[in-house]
C-alpha cells in the first residue's frame, strides 16, 4: 500500500467540563487528550492499515509523549517527530458555548510544532512518500507552507498523489499569505476534501455545482464534499454520489472530518468504488463523534464495515 505523509501541528486538547462562554474565570477541565488535525489523519489512516508517518515536532514534555505514545500504538510512523528541547507541546483548550459553537484558546505557533526543523529522519520520510495529505491548518507559518509546497511538487513529480483539506479555523483566515498557499496547494491536488462553505471558498464560482465544475476542470480528481449531518457527496468526471450521514449520539464532534479524511484517503489510494469508501469514510466520521477526545473515536476498518452494514452503498 502507498505510504501516505502528513505534515503539520500536534498538540494536546484540554476540554472544558461546562459549556458557558470561553475562559475567563475559572473552569473545571479535562485532559490532556491527544490531538492536532494531522495528527487525529494520521492515527485513524494508522488503524485502517495504511502505512503513516507524520513530520511534526513536540516539546521535551508529557504532553509531547502523549502524543507520540498515542501515536506509535495506533500504527503512525513517528521517527520524523523532533522532540525540541526549548519550546513546549502544542496546546488547544476547548470549551462548548450553550448554542454548540465552540471557543477555542491555542498555543500552536510559538509552540514546538511552529517549526519543525529539517534532519535525516524528516528528509527520508518526505523522500518515501507517496501521497502527501496537507491541511489548511498546518499552513500556519512561512515554513511549514514551503515545506507542504516542496513536499507536494516532489510527490507529484515521482508519480505520487496529493490530498487537501482546508481546515480552516478562524484564527488562521486572515493570516499573511494563506489565502495563496492554498491556491498554491490546490493547483497540486488530486483529492480535495473541503468541509461546508470551504467547496467555494478558492473557486471564482460561488454556486456549489459550478465550484465542483471548475475544480475537476482545473484538474482535480476528486472532490468530496463533507457535509456533516447533511451527508457527503462525491464528485469526479463519471458524476456524482451522495451518502446520508450515520445517526449517532454525538458527545465530540472534534476530529470527525479528520476521520472521515482519513478514511476516505486510504480507500482511495486502494483503488476502492467511490460508494464504498464514501460510506466507509461516513462511518468513520460518525464514530469520531462518539467519544469524547479528538483520537478518541478513530476506528479500524472492521468496525466501520459493521456500523455500514447495508448501508455501505451510496446514490
Amino acid at each position: 500500500m502507498k505510504k501516505i505523509v502528513v505534515i503539520g501541528e500536534i498538540l494536546v486538547e484540554i476540554m472544558a467540563d461546562t459549556p458557558g462562554d470561553g475562559f475567563r474565570e475559572p473552569i473545571p477541565l479535562t485532559g490532556p487528550f491527544p490531538s492536532g488535525a494531522p495528527a487525529i489523519f494520521a492515527g485513524q489512516a494508522a488503524r485502517l492499515g495504511q502505512p503513516v508517518a507524520i513530520v511534526s515536532a513536540v516539546g521535551d514534555d508529557d504532553f509531547g509523549r502523549v502524543n507520540t505514545d498515542r501515536l506509535a500504538r495506533d500504527g503512525v510512523d513517528i521517527s520524523a517527530i523532533a522532540v525540541d528541547p526549548d519550546r513546549p507541546t502544542g496546546t488547544a483548550f476547548v470549551r462548548y458555548r450553550p448554542d454548540g459553537g465552540r471557543d477555542f484558546v491555542f498555543n500552536i505557533r510559538h509552540a514546538a510544532c511552529g517549526r519543525i526543523p529539517m534532519s535525516d529522519a524528516v528528509r527520508k520520510v518526505l523522500d518515501a512518500a507517496e501521497h502527501l495529505h496537507v491541511m489548511g491548518s498546518s499552513l500556519s507559518s512561512p515554513e511549514l507552507i514551503a515545506l507542504n509546497l516542496e513536499t507536494a511538487a516532489a510527490v507529484r513529480g515521482r508519480g505520487g498523489t496529493v490530498s487537501f483539506d482546508p481546515n480552516l479555523r478562524p484564527e488562521i483566515l486572515d493570516a499573511p499569505g494563506l489565502r495563496d498557499a492554498m491556491e498554491r496547494v490546490l493547483a497540486l491536488t488530486d483529492l480535495y476534501l473541503p468541509s461546508g462553505d470551504e467547496l467555494t471558498l478558492l473557486t471564482r464560482a460561488q454556486h456549489p455545482e459550478d465550484a465542483v465544475r471548475e475544480l475537476l476542470a482545473d484538474g482535480i480528481r476528486t472532490v468530496v464534499h463533507k457535509q456533516g449531518a447533511a451527508g457527503a457527496r462525491h464528485h469526479d468526471t463519471g458524476g456524482s454520489l451522495w451518502c446520508p450521514a450515520f445517526p449517532v449520539d454525538e458527545i465530540d464532534p472534534t476530529g470527525a472530518g479528520d476521520c472521515f479524511g482519513a478514511t476516505f484517503a486510504a480507500l482511495w489510494l486502494r483503488g476502492a468504488a467511490p460508494a464504498e469508501a464514501l460510506a466507509l469514510a461516513a462511518a468513520a466520521g460518525a464514530m469520531a463523534v462518539t467519544r469524547r477526545g479528538p483520537m478518541e473515536g478513530v476506528s479500524d476498518l472492521a468496525s466501520l464495515h459493521a456500523l455500514a452494514g447495508p448501508h455501505r452503498g451510496a446514490s
